[in-house]
């Protein structure tokens, strides 16, 4: 509307039934905008809660090994890491050295070189294997973010569902099983000692009558 008096402005908003609310107070002159401030609070309201409810943060895991691990144990740390980096996670792999151990660093490189590229399709190597007394830590973010992982997880979850037509189609076959079982519990069942049955009243006399 271009440059108007206060007066104006504040008639304007008054004819409809709008507010004047200054959204630049340091522009010169300031300016000025004809809204429904009660209307423009909600949507920011729940502009900022859905900003909040997708909002993720990361968190870092931790994942201790001893310098002389066996096999067993090492698979099983690098499944956590690797459920870890699925999630969005960063993890901080640390290696514990114990008396004499600290003498070879080499050995703890060895083992983090390893596991860096056991997950490599999960993470990458954010900080370098680094010795500090008798720990040694390397840290490996996730490629995706906790947010994307998130999704992919809701989108996997959806897809397991049955779907109402596969449920439709199931039904039929349910029904026919339980048909199925009842029928067969219906059937007769026919005993083998069972003595036939006679109209012949000589069939009920003793045998020395019947030789007569």
């Amino acid at each position: 509307m271009g440059v108007v008096r206060i007066e104006d402005a504040l008639r304007l908003a008054t004819e409809s039934d709008l507010d004047l609310v200054e959204v630049a107070p340091q522009a010169k002159p300031p300016v000025c905008k004809l809204m429904d401030f009660g209307k423009y609070k909600y949507e920011a309201a729940v502009k900022a809660r859905e900003s909040r409810k997708n909002q993720s943060t990361t968190v870092l895991k931790e994942v201790r090994f001893r310098l002389k691990i066996d096999d067993h144990d090492y698979n099983t740390k690098v499944g956590h890491a690797r459920r870890f980096l699925d999630a969005g996670d960063k993890v901080k792999a640390m290696i514990q050295f114990r008396g004499r151990e600290q003498q070879r660093p080499e050995m703890g490189v060895r083992l983090l070189q390893r596991f860096s590229q056991d997950v490599a399709d999960l993470g990458a190597v954010e900080s370098s294997p680094r010795q500090d007394g008798r720990h040694m830590v390397m840290v490996v973010g996730p490629l995706k973010t906790k947010a994307e992982a998130k999704a992919m997880a809701k989108n996997q979850a959806k897809k397991e569902e049955p779907t109402e037509a596969d449920a439709e189609a199931e039904a039929p076959k349910v029904k026919n099983e339980r048909r199925s079982r009842k029928n067969a519990e219906r059937l007769p069942t026919e005993k083998k000692d069972a003595t036939p049955l006679s109209n012949s009243m000589a069939d009920y006399l003793p045998d020395e009558l019947k030789n007569l």
